[in-house]
């Protein structure tokens, strides 16, 4: 054995209680604390990835009661693919955050680093965890922190943003918790192995009926048309780093949650086609919104939610070639949105509207932020030979498998759709004039490490797809084996 997954719960819970403790002996730790656990973290993901991806899932049985009585996490090569990547921009997100504001207090940073420790430790659990309870509890967790970052500054907008984010996170919490309520009523038990097992003998109209209201409660967090209401105002409110932490950890793991259901849990016809249809239905809206959008972390936003659009349809298609093209989305969004959100921080960091019209010259100020942000913006639209290109094109590719042409043109109108609005804002970078009221800030120097590692991922995955295709496949082919996750969790009770 390698690890244990329930580390990934127990280490950054016991750190975000100790932190407010190690700040009074040492205000530093406060900061350095965090960075150590995802530093560790990250690695114990590494090594369990390797292990399952050759001896298969490890499943982690909670105080000896195997399950479908006891709690149990499962690390399998599509969550441990999704943790790791969690992990890794968990600790890029804690990385860049040090010193981000340097003139944040410490009481500030305190609830800051607390409040980015449970929301990764909580999005982290919705992945591993293997009953619906404990998913709803680790739900909870990412929410609750993710309203406590939304409204980090104390303006009215802040508290506005977050105030709305609160209704519909409510909103949400009292679906999951029907949708809980209905399949613990009809099978008697709340694990998730146990419940896709059962399923068949649940009453057709009770599981339409909970699978709506899961679909709905997660559709919230996964920014899913028209339940996104919440999602542009939270980006702009909250802190830069926070809107990376919500389109590369968050979102991941409520789409993750998502499609659990969808493909391993509930045996409804139809429900493919539905993840196409809102899916499409998202990415239409979200881009058609983003090229009106006069503030830069707006446009980021409704892009972000675009691209999560664009993933449902992928896995929609319901074959493995559809599979491996949403998780290589996931990953270039991941890394491509992230950097988006890190560069174009600095590109508005002195301005208050934050409008994209402020960014005007500022490649003569920041020459390589904003060659950061270009490489962000080309590689979000799949221009060549950048990381998203390719997973636009499998999505292409998939969709021609399974000969859904409507899907083939859809994806390149909105490629040309996002190509129009991200040009507009690398135009302004490198062809206006700078607007004399706006004040440059150059990035600190953490901060310009984690932009060009992410910038270089991107060059990577570009020029060597294969650097990640290998880890993709299995993670999808971990996805589309529903007998064999049901044996590994079950056959604990032997």
């Amino acid at each position: 054995m390698v690890g244990t997954p329930v580390l990934f719960v127990a280490i950054p819970l016991l750190a975000a209680f100790l932190i407010p403790l190690l700040g009074m002996i040492w205000k530093e730790l406060v900061r350095i604390v965090p960075g150590l656990v995802l530093t560790y973290l990250l690695i114990l993901s590494v090594n369990l990835l390797n292990h399952v991806l050759v001896h298969g899932p490890i499943v982690e049985v909670i105080a000896g009661w195997v399950p479908p009585i006891g709690i149990n996490l499962v690390f399998s090569a599509f969550s441990g693919f999704l943790v790791v990547l969690m992990e890794f921009l968990g600790l890029l997100v804690w990385a860049y955050s040090y010193r981000f504001k340097r003139n944040v207090d410490y009481e500030p940073a305190l609830k800051y680093f607390l409040m980015l420790m449970m929301l990764i430790t909580g999005s982290v659990g919705i992945v591993l965890t293997g009953d619906i309870f404990n998913m709803f509890v680790f739900i909870e967790i990412t929410s609750i922190s993710a309203y406590g970052l939304t409204a980090f500054y104390k303006g009215r907008n802040s508290a506005e943003a977050s105030f709305k984010y609160v209704m519909m996170g409510s909103i949400a919490s009292t679906f999951l918790l029907l949708a809980i309520m209905i399949i613990y009523s009809q099978l008697g038990t709340l694990n998730m192995a146990d419940i896709a097992n059962r399923i068949h003998t649940m009453k057709p109209a009770y599981k339409i009926i909970s699978y709506i209201f899961f679909v709905t409660a997660l559709g919230i967090e996964a920014e899913i048309f028209p339940l996104n209401g919440w999602a542009p105002d939270a980006y702009a409110e909250a802190p830069g780093p926070v809107g990376a932490a919500f389109a590369g950890i968050v979102v991941k793991a409520a789409v993750y949650a998502i499609i659990r259901y969808t493909y391993t849990i509930f045996d409804l016809s139809g429900t493919l086609n539905f993840l196409i249809i809102i899916g499409m239905i998202t990415l239409i809206i979200a881009e058609t919104a983003a090229i009106r959008q006069e503030k830069l972390k707006r446009m980021l936003a409704y892009s972000s939610i675009g691209q999560m659009g664009l993933v449902l349809v992928a896995f929609g298609f319901g074959t493995k070639e559809g599979v491996f093209a949403a998780l290589f989305l996931m990953l270039n969004h991941a890394i491509i949105k992230s950097l988006l959100f890190f560069s174009g921080s600095y590109l508005v960091y002195n301005s208050t509207e934050k409008k994209i019209e402020e960014v005007n010259g500022m490649s003569k100020y920041l020459p390589i932020t904003s060659l950061l942000f270009a490489l962000g913006a080309f590689a979000i639209v799949g221009l060549p030979p950048f990381a998203g290109f390719w997973s636009k094109l499998s999505v292409m590719t998939a969709a021609a498998d399974s000969n859904m042409i409507l899907i083939m043109a859809l994806v390149l109108i909105v490629s040309v759709v996002e190509l129009v609005y991200y040009l507009r804002v690398v135009n302004r970078i490198y062809f206006f004039k700078k607007e004399a009221s706006i004040k440059p800030h150059r990035p600190t120097i953490n901060a310009m490490v984690v932009m060009l590692v992410l910038g270089a991922i991107i060059l990577v995955i570009g020029f060597y797809p294969d650097a990640v295709t290998g880890i993709l496949h299995k993670a999808s082919a971990s996805l589309m084996d529903k007998g064999q996750y049901i044996h590994h969790v079950l056959s604990l009770k032997q």
